[in-house]
């Protein structure tokens, strides 16, 4: 019996197929396993849940009727306290990454508890509403997103 061995390259990150996990887990600080919709409970006790983002944090959504697993991405950075750019997979397009994409906060509180997102089939924001659990960091990111206090010198 003879065996051929061949070398296949590997393919090039824009050609691979990525889902949202997967994608949000090799980008980020955060490292957990499951359906998106898993996350934010998963977080709990092991990474800091809240409603500010932050750079580097991962945005999770709950699940919908449009997304029965839920998604998570990731903040790139924060514009504004309603308005952040998200990188993400799995989103406009099956299986591609979109980078420094809006994502934009239209709670009627302000508490990022519901959102809209670029999409790309509309050319901008998507027209879809998008409820989301919070933000989940690590206790570093959120140290550097933190505003600087000064410290009164007596």
């Amino acid at each position: 019996m003879v065996f051929a061995l061949t070398m296949v390259p590997a393919a090039p990150a824009q050609a691979q197929f990525w889902q949202c996990v997967t994608f949000a887990r090799a980008i980020s600080a955060i490292d957990i396993r499951g359906n998106a919709k898993t996350w934010w409970a998963q977080a709990a006790g092991r990474y800091l849940r809240d409603a500010l983002p932050s750079a580097g944090s991962v945005m999770a959504f709950k699940p919908s009727g449009a997304m029965p697993q839920g998604h998570v991405a990731v903040v790139r950075q924060v514009l504004s306290p309603r308005e952040v750019l998200l990188d993400h997979a799995n989103w406009s397009r099956p299986g591609k990454v979109e980078r420094g994409v809006r994502a934009v906060d239209v709670s009627a509180k302000g508490d990022w508890s519901a959102v809209r997102v670029f999409y790309a089939g509309a050319g901008g924001l998507g027209t879809r509403v998008n409820s989301l659990y919070g933000f989940i960091s690590t206790a570093a990111q959120r140290a550097i997103s933190l505003p600087k206090v000064q410290l009164a010198s007596r």
